[in-house]
């Protein structure tokens, strides 16, 4: 393993952090164009233009900046782009649109913000009773431009459910955090690859298949950091929480298998003819740092994700930005060479996964 120094860490974090408001309004021009002829609401799609999954994980590790260093310029920086959204107006109600109020729901909470808490509350309340649902009650996967009608993502629960048990925790409302619960044993029942521990992108239940079976990184990172996010979060049953860290731990196992010499991970990880990720790398170095400082995985798996962190520091460019990074991803259908073609440009979570990653490589950097 490539020495890394804390300084080296420490700069290229800032650097990533100085970039982060300019990554975090660039305009997704694919996805706008896209939104056009495919809104599914027929809303006015400028709400859409800064709120939606990319921008929510971006909010979600400065949000975890800001609680790790309490500087005020950070929270300002949420609070402004908060803000500007309420003049816009906050989209349709899916899967994708619920990821910024991750951020919201702390923020609102820290700040002790009644507005912010009742727009999350409204949102919380139509998780539970207005969102599709597939087949025994999974969270159907329905986001801006596609219906994807009875299907399970692994994206679901880093993006939708975190929130909702965020918002039980701190509303004292337990049927929240079982729903939670459940839908986190679903995934598990139907996303699982049995032979490898990993993570099938997704499940559908016309047809009752995985798609193309493709273990995706950055699909498999939500789960390696949302197991011990969840955990850390919410009280959990006893069995619920054995059967999420032994999810966790065959996960984390099989990623030490699969790893590239270089220290990342392959975009379908078993794979080794598809293009290296910065984005999954990142997420599942987070992950496995946070599952180890809660005792989920032996502390000797610390190695595996410090392994990544000469080349991710490599991926930071001088202006900050996280290069290496796969676009937003579909789900592949058919064929796993679909992953392959997806471009690589800097996303807001990029830059927040590296963000989260480096903080807690800190901890371990002599």
């Amino acid at each position: 393993m490539e020495n890394v120094t804390a300084a080296q860490v420490k700069d290229a974090l800032e650097r990533v952090i100085a970039s982060f408001q300019t990554v975090l309004y660039e305009d997704d021009e694919q996805f706008l164009e896209n939104m056009k002829t495919k809104n599914l609401e027929g809303d006015d799609i400028r709400r859409y233009q800064h709120w939606e999954w990319t921008q929510g994980v971006g909010l979600y590790g400065f949000w975890r900046l800001f609680e790790a260093t309490k500087k005020p310029e950070y929270l300002d920086i949420l609070k402004r782009f908060y803000e500007k959204q309420m003049e816009v107006g906050l989209p349709g109600k899916n899967i994708n649109t619920v990821t910024p109020l991750l951020a919201m729901s702390y923020f609102a909470e820290y700040t002790k913000n009644d507005e912010y808490l009742a727009i999350c509350d409204e949102w919380a309340e139509s998780i539970m009773h207005d969102f599709l649902r597939t087949e025994e009650g999974g969270l159907q996967h329905k986001t801006s431009d596609t219906m994807n009608n009875g299907e399970l993502w692994d994206d679901t629960l880093f993006m939708t459910v975190l929130f909702l048990a965020n918002m039980g925790r701190i509303r004292g409302k337990k049927e929240y955090i079982e729903e939670a619960q459940y839908q986190f044993l679903l995934h598990v029942k139907y996303l699982t690859d049995k032979k490898t521990g990993m993570w099938f992108h997704g499940w559908t239940f016309d047809g009752h298949h995985n798609f193309a079976e493709a273990l995706w990184g950055r699909g498999n990172c939500w789960i390696t950091m949302a197991i011990p996010e969840f955990l850390d979060m919410v009280e959990c049953p006893t069995a619920v929480r054995r059967i999420l860290e032994e999810s966790e731990r065959a996960q984390v196992n099989a990623l030490m298998r699969f790893q590239d010499e270089s220290g990342m991970w392959h975009t379908l990880v078993d794979d080794p003819t598809s293009y290296v990720e910065a984005s999954a790398t990142c997420g599942f170095a987070y992950g496995i740092l946070r599952a180890v400082d809660l005792g989920i995985v032996d502390k000797s798996c610390a190695n595996s994700a410090m392994k990544a962190l000469a080349p991710i520091l490599k991926c930071v460019s001088e202006e900050g930005k996280v290069e290496q990074v796969s676009y937003g991803t579909p789900m592949g259908r058919e064929s796993k060479d679909f992953y392959k073609q997806i471009p690589l440009i800097p996303m807001p979570y990029g830059q927040a996964l590296a963000i989260l990653f480096f903080m807690e490589a800190l901890k371990l950097c002599k």
